[in-house]
């Protein structure tokens, strides 16, 4: 299988160029020439698999030119102790599934991409005869820079620097990033939102100069963000294991609908289950959740893409995002490349873009958009709670939205919940939510948390207490360009 630009300018690439290289050369996001069919036939054998083995067989069926031996064994050393005793996990809970995701070694949904990828890379540069070593750029507002740390990290021929926004992230989570262990790595903070974070390291993707300069030092650029196919095709393949598992369950019939909220902010994890949906699995809709941040909600409602909005930093920081990269992603396949490069092109140089009244209608047959706020998100975190169920802030946004679409369309569709990351990860915000009283500390407060839910922190976690800080820069987002080159010109 090939794989071609959103934006129509490079085409022809193989799964192991689009890995490697992460973007298009010109400035869009790889995807595949055609969406392979899961046939009933195909998901009955993937019934008796187990989760390595089901990520092997559908990922071969994306990455042709990865043997079935390599990406068994990859999917082998990426899912097998790293997360306990299963991958994922699903929790019946107020009428809903609850399909957690967060139980690899960084406790977010990231994981279950970024443990593999960095295999799948490797392999890339050998079947490309790359001799340069890769520098990985990685925005983060939260979950990805932890997950991609701690999957590059010393793996040979690689460098990752990673930026987040030094006031838009959760205490536990920066941390986690700034105890990350390793000889390759680099982490910056910025005084900005993700969405400058995001927007610089694609310009330096996409710049002549910039790889240039990084070309001088034997490096070449990559991405471990969403943009780059190798972190998006993991995640088809939990939506369609989670599936096999409710079947496994008997909360639904092999061939029956689901519906399917996910909370959203870089659109990669909601378009895994687009592609999913594409591929034959039975996914009728697909809820967009978003934050206070609802442009998502907002497009889907009006077919208007307008960035020109405030900025919110909210409990649920991994959604606190205004330009949702692999939204271009879902243009192309509605669209085409040339409507897209030239939506795409509008969002740059004016910030807004419209769709139209079919192609929103179009989308309607797929998504609905939904929204809750910080009082919505601490309310569902609550109700939850006196559930017997603990969530965390992104998880409850998804909640939230997926009982407010099942109240106004009566849908009975069984739901499946994406939980992306434990709440441990954001133990103020969620003890702020049941109002408790939150200590001061890190390790004061995720004590506090499990004192009243009975619920163990994962050791992940609470093993950070005593960890040394290695990294505590913070930056202007001006000077991003600079720190890339720093980190380049390094000897390691």
């Amino acid at each position: 299988m090939f794989y071609n630009s959103t934006r129509g300018n490079d085409s022809g690439r193989s799964a192991a160029y689009v890995i490697k290289n992460g973007i298009a050369a010109d400035g869009g996001l790889f995807v595949p020439e055609s969406i392979p069919a899961l046939t009933a036939e195909k998901l009955a054998e993937l019934e008796g698999m187990s989760y390595p083995q089901r990520a092997a067989e559908i990922l071969g069926m994306f990455l042709t030119d990865y043997s079935k031996e390599e990406l068994t064994a990859a999917a082998e050393s990426a899912y097998g102790e790293r997360f306990g005793e299963c991958a994922t996990a699903i929790t019946l809970v107020g009428g809903n599934s609850v399909l957690e995701l967060w139980h690899g070694p960084t406790s977010a949904f990231k994981d279950m991409a970024l443990q593999i990828m960095p295999i799948l890379l490797s392999l890339s540069l050998d079947k490309c005869g790359e001799e340069k070593e890769a520098l990985i750029l990685v925005a983060t507002s939260g979950d990805t820079g932890k997950a991609a740390l701690a999957g590059y990290a010393d793996v040979p021929k690689v460098r990752i620097q990673v930026f987040y926004p030094s006031e838009g992230v959760s205490n536990i989570q920066k941390l986690q990033m700034a105890t990350q262990e390793g000889a390759n790595i680099s982490v910056c903070g910025i005084k900005g939102n993700f969405d400058d974070a995001q927007s610089a390291v694609k310009r330096i993707f996409t710049g002549k100069e910039a790889a240039e300069k990084v070309g001088e030092q034997g490096l070449f650029f990559s991405s471990a963000n969403s943009i780059n196919w190798g972190r998006l095709a993991p995640q088809i393949v939990y939506y369609v294991s989670a599936y096999l598992d409710m079947v496994a369950a008997g909360s639904v019939a092999m061939g029956e609908e689901i519906n399917v909220t996910v909370p959203t902010g870089n659109f990669g994890n909601i378009l895994a289950a687009y592609i999913a949906k594409q591929m034959g699995l039975p996914i009728k809709t697909m809820i967009c959740a978003s934050n206070k941040n609802n442009i998502l909600t907002d497009f889907f409602e009006t077919g208007v893409y307008d960035k020109r909005r405030p900025f919110y930093t909210t409990s649920s920081p991994s959604m606190d995002i205004l330009i949702s990269s692999n939204l271009e992603r879902l243009l192309y396949f509605v669209l085409g490349a040339e409507k897209c490069a030239e939506l795409m092109k509008a969002l740059s140089e004016k910030g807004v873009y419209s769709v139209g009244e079919d192609v929103r209608k179009a989308l309607a047959a797929d998504f609905a958009g939904f929204s809750g706020d910080e009082a919505a998100t601490e309310a569902t975190i609550a109700r939850y709670f006196d559930m017997g169920y603990l969530c965390d802030p992104h998880t409850a946004v998804a909640l939230y939205c997926a009982d407010r679409y099942k109240e106004q369309t009566g849908d009975s569709t069984p739901m499946l919940v994406a939980s992306t990351a434990s709440p441990y990860k954001f133990p103020a915000a969620v003890l702020r939510a049941l109002g408790k009283e939150a200590p001061e500390g890190d390790f004061a407060l995720i004590d506090a948390l499990e004192e009243i839910s009975g619920v163990c922190p994962p050791t992940g976690l609470s093993s950070l207490k005593g960890k040394a800080v290695r990294f505590d820069r913070v930056i202007e987002k001006e000077d991003i360009d600079s720190a890339v080159y720093g980190f380049a010109a390094e000897k390691l």
